[in-house]
């Protein structure tokens, strides 16, 4: 094996370490962060069902942004459609075909239409690129490193296409050394320019993932104006760690009437 292998069989443990436990403290902290009041975003729904009904549609439609932008929503279902497509076919190359999830991967949709999201991506890409420039008030308030973050997803779906169109890479070789970082049985990774610069990328998003805006991706299941049922007028309502106080409260009360 050669030092080339043996440092980014380190650098993708260690940044998948860096992913799932940064992702996780943040999903913990979501989870255990208060909502003191009912912010729920109107017309809201008012029971549970709903509630659920609205969430799918906002995750899978985007509901809010094309009520909003429908420009913005054009671009933004592309890119994350696009990214869908090219997850399932990604994922050819991390399991074997006696998985049971080999059938869904490996079916005619995901591969031929997966073998272009790398376009769909970077057109996507483009348009919201495009809307932080030109729209005024986005402009005034995104950072450094949105435009960062857009350009980094932007060169891994070019490095993806490179390596499809331009300088192909050996697959099967590829395959065994992301199955060996699984089953831990190490082997060589092809030395590849534009091999090398796409896996690179993807650590260093893998990295920063944690840390970015990206985290919209599981904090929209924690949004109160999204994930609360409107009924404030019915039942009142408690964060956890106020129904603690009041029921404190209420005990005291009790103790000093008695």
């Amino acid at each position: 094996m050669t030092i080339l292998s043996g440092v980014y069989i380190f650098l993708f443990y260690a940044a998948m370490a860096i992913f799932l436990l940064g992702l996780a403290n943040r999903i913990r902290i979501y989870a255990r962060t208060p909502a003191p009041l009912k912010i729920v975003t109107t017309p809201a729904p008012v029971t549970q069902a709903g509630v659920v009904m609205r969430m799918t549609r906002e995750v899978v439609l985007f509901e809010s942004l094309f009520k909003s932008s429908k420009w913005t929503w054009i671009f933004g279902w592309i890119f994350h459609l696009s990214l869908l497509l090219a997850f399932f076919r990604h994922l050819r190359y991390v399991i074997s075909p006696d998985f049971f999830l080999w059938p869904l991967v490996n079916n005619l949709v995901v591969q031929s239409f997966g073998l272009y999201a790398g376009f769909g991506i970077a057109i996507g890409l483009a348009g919201l690129f495009a809307r932080r420039i030109l729209v005024d008030r986005v402009r005034y308030i995104s950072n450094p490193s949105d435009y960062l973050m857009l350009i980094l997803i932007f060169a891994i779906a070019m490095t993806g296409l490179g390596m499809t169109y331009v300088a192909p890479t050996d697959i099967v070789s590829l395959k065994m050394f992301i199955l060996g970082l699984f089953y831990f049985d190490w082997q060589p990774l092809p030395d590849d320019l534009m091999l090398l610069a796409h896996l690179t990328l993807v650590l260093v998003l893998m990295i920063i993932f944690p840390i970015s805006k990206l985290l919209h991706a599981p904090g929209v299941f924690f949004s109160p104006t999204r994930n609360q049922v409107d009924n404030a007028r019915e039942k009142r309502h408690l964060a956890p760690w106020a129904a603690k106080l009041d029921a404190t409260r209420s005990g005291s009360g009790s103790q000093q009437n008695g």
